[in-house]
């Protein structure tokens, strides 16, 4: 896989852009953050050799390159899912490339369904752990020594500092922002009533079917990790009701303004 990096890595280097610093994952209905971006290029995933390509359908499929808040940064605009039939190591090849091209931290966005039944549809979590329920791990298989350990340290997967820095721009906002723990599931079928109750007996607050592989590759590669999830329902066994994509997408854009705003000041802090 490191010759494919390499590969992946010189034909972005060949389109002499400004390296970026910061490397940015736009979840499920979470794609007007590139709206604030003065964009330098935007790069189509099928002309980077290696990359998939998103088969979501609100997950665009460009990788973007400019200023957010006078910062640069790489920008994932729709991310590749378990689901959709990818390896884990297609899923977090991108997050590679990213490190290789120099960003210094890692942000992540997700659409999430909340077990914790404090949380309101639309809001936003911090998170600050995880349990990862999916079938693999993205590190299964040969080390690729020249990024990282064979058995990387996961006692802290999420950045403290910018976790901190993130708080304080909530509060200076007055954004609502819960803390918890995101469990990662499989999917693309939502979970039945019996799953969030094992779920929330687990100790997660919210459940979603992305970000653990590529939170776990940047701790592979000692890259400082940030996420928020975007809670889009409320996942109460007790009072479940069928859910649609499109009310989904409704609350994430209903959040998606705060989760700008974070993202955006945090730009100025790091």
């Amino acid at each position: 896989m490191y010759s494919q990096l390499q590969e992946a890595f010189r034909y972005l280097e060949s389109l002499k852009l400004t390296q970026p610093q910061t490397g940015i994952i736009l979840g499920t209905g979470l794609g007007n953050l590139v709206h604030q971006i003065d964009i330098e290029k935007e790069v189509l995933y099928a002309d980077i050799p290696h990359f998939v390509e998103s088969t979501v359908e609100s997950h665009k499929g460009y990788l973007i390159f400019g200023k957010l808040n006078g910062r640069q940064v790489v920008v994932m605009s729709g991310r590749f899912h378990f689901y959709e039939g990818y390896t884990m190591q297609q899923i977090t090849f991108p997050i590679r490339v990213m490190k290789m091209l120099g960003i210094n931290e890692l942000l992540v966005s997700n659409a999430c369904g909340a077990l914790n039944l404090g949380y309101e549809a639309a809001s936003l979590m911090l998170i600050n752990d995880h349990i990862n329920f999916l079938p693999t791990n993205p590190l299964v298989g040969p080390n690729l020594n020249e990024m990282g350990p064979r058995f990387p340290d996961m006692s802290c997967p999420y950045s403290p500092l910018i976790n901190d820095k993130l708080k304080d721009i909530a509060l200076k906002h007055k954004i609502r922002l819960h803390e918890g723990v995101y469990a990662a599931w499989i999917g693309p079928s939502l979970e039945t009533r019996a799953e969030y109750r094992f779920l929330r007996m687990a100790g997660a607050d919210v459940v979603g079917m992305s970000t653990v592989p590529e939170v776990i590759v940047a701790n592979h590669m000692s890259l400082p990790v940030a996420g928020i999830s975007v809670v889009t329902d409320i996942c109460n066994p007790d009072k479940l009701e069928p859910l649609s994509i499109d009310i989904l997408l409704s609350n994430a854009s209903k959040a998606e303004k705060d989760l700008t705003r974070l993202f955006s000041d945090l730009m100025l802090e790091l």
